[in-house]
């Protein structure tokens, strides 16, 4: 068959094949891949806040989008296996929750792209080189604990003025999570209020940190959120029922379980707003260029019938800058 030929069949296959638009090409099926430090979720998926954000772009699951869930249950030494694990799955996007898993993801990989949420305060810890200008391959929404720390402390004073001992329960294996805990201890001594400091390093010292409040009876209690307290949180917010310590949480999820109040970021809110990081990278956004940004809306919730059980009258002052109270 010569070059002719050759060439008239070709052009006679073309003319036969139905055109094919560039519309009707099958679309990118994009693969996130989804690390956190706690419990696997029931439906094994990232939150749905962030996949209704990202619905709303226009990802639809099992259309143009696939989600790979891997979560530690609070065993952090998991976190870099879990990580490599994503990674050699050949994942588009990491996305992470908690500090312990935003760095096992950047210690797994430096080109594919990364979005965190909530990793505690990203430039202080090293993860990012700095909010404005990330470098490297992580973006998304950082924690501004540590300074919301100094605020949470001075609420939970002016809900309880008398109190001059404060107990303070952190994950000490949570590089991010004593950063926190250090600022409450700064602010504590701007406010004349005695440290009572209750590092915890697993389910167990959960036990001992309350039997240690049971012998020496703190004023008050301040829980810094992270995986670990966060799935414990029952035993915790029962504990300072039965014992009427007040207490200040980080999120509203504590005070929605019976907690008395909580002065932070709002998670469905932080989660949506991921998704639009994941949409600007999957249209060619590089997450260097993507500064990392705070929380835009905080929450200050009281629960009365808490305050009320515990013999504690919230000044009005104090409910009238509640975001939430519930009667």
């Amino acid at each position: 068959m010569d070059r002719r030929t050759v060439i008239l069949a070709f052009g006679g296959s073309l003319l036969a094949t139905p055109f094919v638009s560039h519309a009707q090409k099958v679309a990118k099926v994009w693969l996130i891949g989804f690390l956190a430090n706690g419990a696997r979720p029931a439906d094994g998926a990232p939150p749905a806040a962030f996949r209704q954000a990202l619905e709303e772009l226009g990802y639809v699951g099992g259309k143009n989008v696939t989600y790979i869930g891997r979560w530690s249950e609070t065993k952090f030494e998991r976190l870099p296996g879990l990580a490599a694990e994503l990674v050699d799955l050949d994942v588009d996007l990491l996305l992470t929750t908690g500090a312990p898993a935003a760095e096992a993801a950047k210690a797994a990989t430096s080109t594919i792209p990364i979005v965190v949420v909530v990793p505690g305060d990203a430039d202080a810890t090293g993860l990012v080189a700095s909010l404005a200008r990330p470098g490297g391959n992580i973006t998304g929404i950082s924690d501004p604990a540590t300074e919301l720390s100094a605020k949470r402390l001075g609420l939970l004073k002016e809900a309880v003025p008398s109190a001059t001992r404060v107990a303070v329960m952190w994950n000490a294996n949570d590089r991010a999570m004593t950063l926190r805990y250090n600022e409450v201890e700064r602010a504590a001594h701007v406010l004349n209020v005695n440290v009572q400091p209750l590092g915890v390093h697993g389910p167990d010292d959960i036990d001992a940190a309350l039997s240690n409040m049971t012998r020496e009876r703190p004023d008050a209690l301040f829980l810094v959120a992270d995986a670990l307290t966060n799935l414990n949180r029952k035993r915790i917010i029962d504990f300072a029922a039965t014992h009427h310590i007040p207490a200040m949480y980080e999120i509203s999820l504590y005070v929605h379980d019976g907690g008395l109040m909580s002065y932070g970021p709002n998670m469905d809110d932080m989660y949506r707003r991921a998704a639009t990081y994941v949409d600007r990278i999957f249209k060619g956004a590089k997450p260097s260029a993507l500064p990392v940004e705070l929380p835009n809306k905080l929450e200050f919730v009281i629960d009365l019938k808490t305050a009320k059980a515990l013999g504690l009258t919230i000044p009005q002052s104090l409910r009238m800058r509640a975001d939430e109270v519930i009667q």
